[in-house]
């Protein structure tokens, strides 16, 4: 059930806004869900599991190697995910994402944490062509409906520990990436007070956190996404999106 709070933005929840339950309860079934955030930056961490390195036989990087994904590639948990004419080669990544809800700015691994709102899930949909010829990846990340997330954020109180959640893949029914945040490179913690060493962090920023081995650039041959595929992404004590490539 979905209980109505009388708030759109949950940035203003972030800040402390009341959310005392205003309405009947909604079943979760009559509703369509919308991506949980609109980030004010989205940002993507480049091989942060060493089997995803391996299996794109590229070695994994000395520090984190982050991104940027354009706002307007958010999309719901339900897709539809666009493969665009520009692309023949379009990839999933399942990954465990992070939402800020608090300024961060040159902080410790220990304040880091301090920071995070909650935990969501996204598909850092990635043209494998684009990113080839295209240095920026403007357009092999940031494509519009390439960052479908959802179904909601579990706030940070709920998740006793985030290096201990397993994250799966499936198109269609094949099971890709089953991999565990235990096997990041660089943990949330570091992550953050990397990031935060460099720009500041704002309530309402994301951070998807890397992928696992799995993804259809890593098969031989590569397996990538046709219209018609569904993409179902599932990670521990967070649920599942699942959106169709059209």
């Amino acid at each position: 059930m979905i209980v109505p709070c009388g708030r759109n933005d949950i940035a203003a929840v972030m800040c402390g806004a009341d959310v005392t339950p205003e309405g009947a309860p909604v079943s979760l079934g009559d509703v369509r869900l919308l991506a949980p955030v609109r980030p004010g930056k989205l940002l993507g961490v480049a091989k942060n599991y060493a089997d995803h390195a391996a299996e794109l036989n590229e070695g994994v990087p000395e520090e984190p190697s982050v991104f940027s994904k354009l706002v307007t590639a958010v999309t719901g948990p339900s897709g539809p995910v666009i493969r665009p004419a520009y692309t023949q080669e379009l990839d999933y990544e399942g990954e465990l994402a992070v939402v800020i809800g608090r300024r961060l700015r040159g902080a410790t691994p220990g304040e880091a944490m301090d920071a995070v709102f909650g935990y969501t899930i996204i598909n850092d949909v990635s043209a494998r062509d684009l990113q080839r010829t295209e240095p920026q990846w403007t357009r092999a990340k940031g494509g519009d409906t390439f960052a479908p997330m959802g179904p909601w954020i579990v706030t940070a109180d709920e998740i006793a520990d985030p290096q201990n959640l397993r994250v799966r893949t499936w198109v269609n029914d094949d099971l890709r990436q089953d991999g565990h945040t235990s096997r990041m490179i660089t943990p949330i913690a570091e992550l953050l007070a990397w990031c935060s060493q460099s720009f500041t962090l704002e309530p309402g920023d994301v951070i998807a956190t890397g992928t696992p081995a799995g993804v259809g650039r890593g098969f031989d041959p590569p397996r990538y996404l046709e219209p018609g595929d569904r993409v179902r992404i599932e990670i521990e004590q967070i649920g599942s999106i699942s959106h169709e490539i059209v």
